[in-house]
Order: C-alpha cells, then sequence, then structure tokens
C-alpha cells in the first residue's frame, strides 16, 4: 500500500483522454457541508443575548483591526496607513439590512476581502446583530432611552 502506482498532483495520465490527472467534479456535485451553510446564510437566527454575545465576540476578534471598537472605521491597522473603511454609522450603513452585513462578511467590498472561508455562517448573523446593537448605541440620544432622562440630574 505504501508504494502503489500513483499520479503526482497535476501531472499528466495517459488514461484520461484530455491527459490530465486532475478530474472535474461530476455535474451536479455538493461540497461536504456547503447546503448546511447555504441554509444558515439564508435563514437568519433568533437574535438574543447570546447571539449578541458571540457578535460583540468575534466582531472585536476579527473586525476592529480596519473598522475598530466603536465601528467608526478607525481601527489600528488604519492608523498606521491602510484604507478607511466606511463608518458604520453614516445613514446609508445604518439604514442597511443585517443581510447586507452578512454578504459584504461573505464576499468581501473594495479593499475588504471575503471572510466566508474565515467566518461561519451562524457566526456572520451574530456580527451583523451586534452591529445594529453598536449603531444603536453610539447613535442614542439621552432623551430616548426610556426612564435614563428621568434619572439625570
Amino acid at each position: 500500500m505504501r508504494q502503489q502506482k500513483r499520479y503526482a498532483v497535476y501531472g499528466r495520465a495517459a488514461l484520461f483522454p484530455d491527459g490530465a490527472e486532475a478530474r472535474t467534479p461530476p455535474d451536479g456535485s455538493v461540497a461536504i457541508g456547503a447546503l448546511d451553510r447555504e441554509a444558515a446564510l439564508r435563514d437568519p437566527p433568533a437574535v438574543d443575548a447570546a447571539l449578541l454575545q458571540r457578535g460583540r465576540q468575534r466582531y472585536e476578534a476579527i473586525c476592529t483591526p480596519c473598522h475598530g471598537y466603536t465601528g467608526h472605521g478607525d481601527g489600528m491597522i488604519v492608523r498606521r496607513g491602510f484604507p478607511a473603511p466606511p463608518s458604520f454609522h453614516e445613514e446609508r450603513l445604518r439604514a442597511a439590512p443585517a443581510r447586507y452585513v452578512v454578504t459584504v462578511i461573505t464576499e468581501g467590498y473594495g479593499v475588504m476581502y471575503p471572510y466566508a472561508a474565515r467566518v461561519e455562517p451562524r457566526d456572520r448573523w451574530a456580527i451583523a446583530a451586534y452591529l445594529r446593537a453598536l449603531q444603536l448605541a453610539q447613535g442614542a440620544r439621552v432623551a430616548e432611552i426610556p426612564g435614563l432622562a428621568e434619572k439625570l440630574p
């Protein structure tokens, strides 16, 4: 078994008519786990405290180098010369649906490369939910927070 005959990767193979050893997958093949990933992207999870906590943890681990902790696009690598991403607090992004954020994480946008291979689908939804909470927290006015305005002197 250890010394059986085999083709070298990307080598020539006289066995096949095209002479290539690498074979194209048959039509209709689906990668293992692809259907589950697609379903997770299609159906957003319910937003609860655990999802927001997971979103915060993943945002801080993955997104803060560029986007910063508050989402203003002032992360550490931006301060060192990398192009600044847009602020999540711009009206355009405040109005964007969560699915837009998930799509950008998945496919990338501008100089941001895709994170599909680095961030699981459920974590993409968690980050999108946390971003919405971050936007609400950063844009809140004391007078709009129920019960808080009455407590301030």
